[in-house]
């Protein structure tokens, strides 16, 4: 049975063993174009995929299956080298502790996603970045654009432009190096780890 056959069987839920570790050449490998319209298996990929994010950040599923908390997952990193990710991410609440109206500012599946546009402007989170595939900290700031626009497909074929800003920029753009065979930690200086470059914007 292939992989995509048993990430996609019913009932099986994607959980960390489903996820492949840094030093696996899948993760450095440019991953292949999803052709339209999409398999089946395609379409519940991105779905299963979107369901492991969403357990992820429930306490109570993330306990039961062990999982690491995800705000994003790109199909390379489980072993399927294909040009989908799924991303989803919380509303924050606002500063009187209201829940936010909408749960999440950005729940998408992506299929061949790409950045047609970006800011000149750089921007790292100040805590840096982690990654489902890497279980070890690697501390510095992750330099990326501070704002992107994105062109993919959705699950129906429909062509849909996204413009990113912040925390949902940088949450992208972690997925799509992802299928360009790009660690996040590529992206730290390595001399100076934490160096700040003019203008650059610092994400806390």
């Amino acid at each position: 049975m292939s992989i995509i056959d048993k990430l996609t069987k019913p009932a099986h839920l994607i959980d960390m063993k489903d996820i492949i570790r840094e030093g696996n050449p899948t993760l450095r490998a440019i991953a292949e174009e999803v052709p339209f319209p999409l398999a089946d298996q395609d379409i519940i990929l991105g779905e299963k995929m979107l369901q492991f994010l969403h357990h992820s950040q429930d306490p109570v599923m993330a306990e039961k299956l062990g999982l690491r908390g995800g705000v994003g997952l790109a199909a390379p990193q489980l072993d399927i080298s294909k040009r989908i990710i799924a991303v989803l991410v919380p509303n924050p609440e606002d500063e009187e502790g209201n829940p936010p109206s909408e749960a999440y500012s950005l729940r998408e599946v992506l299929y061949n996603p790409k950045i047609v546009s970006h800011s000149v402007q750089d921007a790292a989170l100040g805590d840096g970045e982690g990654c489902l595939s890497v279980d070890r900290e690697v501390p510095g700031y992750v330099v990326r654009h501070a704002r992107v626009t994105v062109e993919y497909f959705n699950k129906d074929g429909e062509k849909k432009r996204l413009k990113l800003k912040g925390y949902n920029s940088i949450v992208v753009q972690h997925e799509i190096d992802h299928i360009n065979g790009v660690m996040f930690y590529d992206r730290i200086n390595e001399k100076n780890p934490f160096e700040i470059k003019e203008g650059m914007l610092i994400l806390e």
